[in-house]
């Protein structure tokens, strides 16, 4: 870890357990969930494939992603300057700017910015929640990771679609009430569902995440997996959690 990159006021460094990496992160606008982790976990990255996150944030993904595969190069898309230079000083802190890249710009126009059929895999963990509600602040850096603000579910599969590569692949982590918009949406973009994975808090409760693979061009054929669950007791995770936060990662 280099230690001449600057540490703005309120900002702090946490550990990823990985590789010795670090992230720099700022409570008051938005630190990076477990959602971000397991879907780290749940991604395909190939030896020499690149990929790109769709509104990257804190650069939690690229950073993991690295981490644990062989892929070639990686790139986070933000945009919001706060956020992104902040990942860009996480990419720095850990001394990957030759494997990551960090650019500012909009989901709604990244196939624009970077061309079409140029990634051999996406992943994005998208706002959740629709705009409005009882948003007390739009322009909240929380907000705008939490709600549909800025891009919208079919902003982030269209421009997946068009940045992929034939047979090209995109990971996305949401929850399940959104399921149904998540699969009419990627099959209207040819992307077609391949892998499908309820995360569940305990195996006792309703699945709150889903994690979903879709393949560019691929012939119909989903494989629902095994549930994912969290904690097997209170503040206790399971072994394959503790195996994702902790594990070795892919070959």
């Amino acid at each position: 870890m280099r230690n001449d990159v600057h540490i703005k006021d309120g900002e702090r460094i946490d550990d990823l357990h990985r590789k010795g990496y670090t992230i720099i992160q700022d409570p008051k606008r938005f630190c990076f969930g477990i959602d971000a982790v397991i879907l780290s976990g749940f991604a395909r990255v190939k030896k020499g494939e690149t990929v790109l996150d769709l509104g990257t944030g804190t650069g939690i993904l690229p950073i993991l992603l690295e981490g644990r595969t062989m892929g070639e190069h990686f790139t986070g898309l933000e945009i919001q300057p706060d956020s992104a230079e902040m990942a860009q000083r996480s990419v720095a802190l850990n001394g990957l700017e030759e494997k990551i890249d960090i650019i500012i710009g909009d989901i709604k126009t990244a196939s624009q910015q970077f061309g079409a059929s140029i990634f051999d895999v996406v992943t994005c963990n998208p706002p959740y929640m629709h705009a409005g509600g009882g948003l007390q602040n739009p322009s909240d850096a929380k907000a705008i990771a939490r709600h549909e603000i800025l891009c919208t579910l079919e902003d982030v599969v269209r421009e997946a679609a068009k940045v992929l590569r034939p047979k090209g692949r995109f990971y996305m982590v949401h929850r399940p009430q959104r399921l149904a918009d998540m699969i009419c949406l990627l099959r209207q973009y040819r992307l077609e569902p391949k892998r499908l994975r309820f995360v569940h808090s305990y195996i006792d409760k309703a699945p709150s995440m889903v994690l979903i693979e879709a393949c560019r061009g691929s012939k119909p054929m989903l494989q629902v997996q095994s549930p994912l669950i969290i904690y097997r007791a209170p503040n206790e995770y399971t072994d394959e959690i503790y195996e994702i936060y902790y594990g070795e990662g892919q070959a």
